[in-house]
């Protein structure tokens, strides 16, 4: 075992007189060279600290199927899991603070903001395929006096470290956590990343982490401010989304031209690419199906879909939150699915007749609406 952090191999992302980055295999190191105020959700030297040297992510699991890692870390407990870690690292794990994930830190990312000498650093891992949530879903885990109760498995955290380069008081770094969330949330929203536990737009996942490092420099004036009406507060969000936005590119795939695809903006309401090739089997002849699932992709990712899909989507969140009168409800998905058959038909002419050729019973599930809306426009294109 290595006895000193310097003497493991890695590569180095970034490098300071404050700090410097490495990645080390399924470790990436933060070593701060100069003391800082940490704030951070590590389970052990967690919270607000100051004596802090070293901010350390690490890729804890495989993201499926690994109940081996999974029990072991258990069966150590955090606590004990860290002082592992950090054995492995050949860091003081009483001055380390500790993010775990089932991410590859290959795909950490870097990214950075700048304004008149102030500079923001986000290193970011994201994984948001088996745990992503909006804040108030139901939940899946309860704390109680004899211990966790029922536990589902998880594959998904977003965890950030963000090193500041200019001093804080202790309120403006308490800011400054919700602004970066505020970045990760508006990077989730960008994307549209569905939550897995209500038909929404995810906000994080369940098990997100992070570390916010401020230098401690009694000679320079300590900024009071990090919110987004401030160029300290926008800096932290431009890194900090940005980092995000190209992990999950990066660890799930999600490029945003691919996220156009009708099962991305409809799939939290229950759409599947099964259940529509199920569906469309029986509303089309058998050779428009079998000519349709040859081309799937001109179908299911055509810009236009895509366009009349997310404002679909859009109408179905806004009836659920109370904007749009459930009354209106059909109507007004019947005009967007109109529009979805015209694009996919390149017959924007024909709208009117598409809007009257889609009708449901009033008990059908909405999104049957959508499918029908695929059979009429690609039944049109070629006659």
């Amino acid at each position: 075992m290595t006895n000193s952090p310097t003497a493991l191999a890695g590569v180095t992302l970034h490098s300071t007189e404050a700090f410097s980055a490495r990645r080390m295999g399924r470790y990436i190191l933060v070593e701060l060279l100069a003391p800082h105020r940490v704030l951070s959700t590590s389970a052990h030297c967690g919270g607000q600290r100051e004596d802090i040297r070293f901010l350390a992510n690490h890729q804890s699991c495989e993201a499926q199927g690994d109940t081996e890692r999974q029990v072991r870390i258990a069966s150590l407990g955090l606590v004990e899991y860290h002082r592992e870690v950090c054995r492995a690292i050949a860091v003081d794990p009483d001055h380390t603070a500790l993010m775990g994930t089932a991410a590859n830190m290959a795909y950490a990312c870097h990214r950075w903001a700048e304004f008149e000498g102030l500079r923001a650093d986000a290193l970011v891992t994201a994984g948001v395929s088996g745990n992503a949530a909006r804040a108030g879903d139901p939940a899946q885990w309860n704390e109680t006096d004899r211990g966790w109760q029922s536990v589902s498995p998880y594959a998904g955290t977003i965890n950030t470290i963000l090193v500041l380069s200019c001093p804080l008081t202790q309120a403006a770094q308490a800011r400054a956590v919700i602004t970066m969330t505020e970045a990760k949330s508006a990077a989730l929203a960008e994307l549209a990343i569905p939550s897995l536990y209500s038909p929404t737009i995810a906000t994080g996942t369940g098990t997100d982490q992070f570390c916010l490092a401020v230098p401690l420099d009694s000679r320079r004036m300590s900024m009071t401010s990090t919110s987004p009406h401030v160029k300290l507060g926008e800096i932290i969000g431009v890194s900090v989304k940005n980092a995000v936005r190209d992990a999950l590119r990066w660890q799930n795939g999600l490029e945003p031209s691919y996220t156009r695809s009708l099962f991305h903006a409809l799939g939290r309401f229950g759409l599947t690419e099964a259940r529509a090739l199920e569906v469309l089997a029986q509303l089309l002849p058998q050779q428009q199906f079998d000519l349709l699932q040859k081309n799937l992709k001109s179908v299911f990712y055509e810009p236009g879909v895509a366009a009349a899909a997310y404002a679909f989507a859009a109408v179905l969140d806004r009836v659920a939150f109370g904007t749009v009168p459930s009354g209106m409800a059909t109507t007004t998905l019947r005009q967007q699915a109109a529009c979805l058959a015209s694009a996919l038909a390149a017959k924007p002419q024909d709208w009117q007749a598409f809007y009257g050729g889609l009708t449901l019973p009033p008990d059908v599930d909405h999104v049957e609406l959508v499918l029908k809306a695929i059979a009429l426009g690609w039944g049109a294109k070629w006659t």
